[in-house]
């Protein structure tokens, strides 16, 4: 199957293949580098902090996570704008030089014992960074993904972000693995985290020079020609171009909320909380964590192509229902589920659930906007409910932890799911009427 703008050649299936996998590539590498920070922050919690209770170290680390996420919407203006006036691939590359110099700095700032409040200083700037580089990097690769997609095949293709994604995490996950059986346990909390951000930094860099071989996305070149030919050139990328689309905008952060919290909750917290609240074993939890992703990630293109096929507003549903109705059981489960198999089938369980929200999560936001201010579009309010909401999670469960009403968070969780729900059974069907056919038509 072939694709192509109105006054260009079709693009071939093996060309579009190409571009999705050198831009699934370098999503791989910088949710690698975001995740490595929740992956070994059990290792390097107190190196940045005074000594304390593991929970009060964890507390801390969570709430640098949060500000990590402060920095996505400025990101997501920032690159997302770049990338609509400027092109997808220019603003992919500057995302990931970002995160390099985020990963490196985290892997040379010394321990709190040696520079005292300057190394959380440092790591709060480093995260920052990191977060100012994912913001733009959600809005960018989910733009392009979707427009150098085929026809047809978009929720297919652009589910392949969340593939990265947790392959990401999965990454992290699989050199702490290996880490953990070469190094003692004093080594890692000693040193052997930072070769997670070392990893990280020289991968990036080598992303970098990657994604500069990339293929423009046709959209972008099409909506470039026209502006060129007078058709308001400065309203690409603009805060006030956005402002013309206040009912997407509103749809994107309903559509977000609750898929953003359970996705954070499943896939970066439970680490903390089958070690922390089920007593399970930290290695225990790494392998469970591992392969429960690892199924997930499989899933993503299963259920994108489904979409594909049923639409987009079924899966939303499927997500919405399951999620309200079965996390504050899952989880409750979950906190008393010492036997590691039981603990990986409600992981598991709940990461189906969410997989009805995140395999299309990209194309149901970038099917929205037209091509002027897609990026910027998906990426700022996108980025805005992250921080709000998914930045938080790990969060307030471990401050509600600490109060000892830790069962408040499951409920919390399933009624920012169930606010999703009501926007997912009031909204249309996005595929029916995608502003990415109707940019190939013009």
């Amino acid at each position: 199957m072939t694709t192509g703008t109105a006054d260009s050649p079709p693009v071939s299936e093996k060309r579009v293949v190409a571009n999705v996998l050198r831009g699934s590539l370098g999503n791989l590498i910088e949710w690698y580098d975001w995740y490595a920070y929740a992956a070994f922050t059990t290792y390097f919690a107190k190196s940045f902090f005074p000594n304390g209770d593991t929970t009060a170290a964890f507390l801390n680390t969570a709430a640098v996570f949060a500000v990590g996420f402060l920095m996505r919407p400025l990101g997501g203006w920032m690159l997302g704008r770049f990338a609509d006036r400027f092109g997808r691939r220019t603003a992919l590359v500057a995302s990931v030089s970002l995160m390099a110099f985020g990963s490196l700095l985290i892997a040379v700032t010394p321990s709190y014992a040696s520079i005292g409040v300057a190394a959380p200083i440092l790591l709060v700037f480093a995260r920052l960074l990191q977060g100012l580089s994912v913001g733009g990097e959600y809005s960018t690769s989910a733009t392009y993904l979707s427009e150098v997609a085929t026809p047809g095949k978009r929720g297919f293709y652009s589910s392949f972000q969340y593939v990265t994604l947790a392959g990401g995490q999965l990454l992290a996950l699989g050199l702490q693995i290996v880490l953990q059986n070469i190094l003692t346990e004093a080594q890692m909390n000693s040193w052997g985290w930072r070769i997670a951000f070392v990893v990280g930094a020289i991968a990036a860099v080598g992303v970098m020079y990657l994604r500069r071989g990339m293929d423009e996305s046709e959209s972008y070149e099409q909506e470039k020609a026209d502006s060129g030919n007078g058709k308001q050139a400065g309203d690409r990328g603009t805060l006030r171009a956005l402002a013309q689309y206040p009912r997407e905008i509103a749809l994107v952060v309903g559509l977000t909320m609750g898929g953003t919290v359970a996705f954070y909750t499943y896939a970066t917290y439970s680490q903390k909380f089958l070690e922390n609240t089920a007593g399970i074993p930290k290695k225990t939890v790494t392998l469970i964590l591992f392969f429960a992703l690892l199924i997930f990630a499989l899933l993503q293109p299963v259920a994108g192509r489904l979409s594909d096929r049923i639409g987009r507003r079924p899966m939303l549903l499927f997500f919405g229902i399951a999620g309200t109705v079965l996390t504050v059981p899952i989880m409750t489960a979950m906190s008393s589920a010492s036997n590691p198999i039981m603990a990986f089938l409600l992981l598991m369980g709940a990461l189906v659930i969410v997989t009805g929200y995140t395999s299309i999560n990209a194309i149901v936001k970038a099917e929205l906007f037209p091509t002027k201010i897609r990026a910027l579009g998906v990426g700022l309010p996108y980025a805005l409910t992250v921080a709000v909401f998914g930045g938080t999670a790990e969060l307030i469960a471990q401050a509600l932890k600490k109060a000892g009403h830790e069962s408040l968070f499951f409920w919390y969780v399933a009624a920012c799911i169930l606010v999703s729900l009501i926007v997912y059974g009031t909204m249309r069907e996005t595929s029916h009427t995608s502003e990415l056919e109707k940019s190939r038509e013009t």
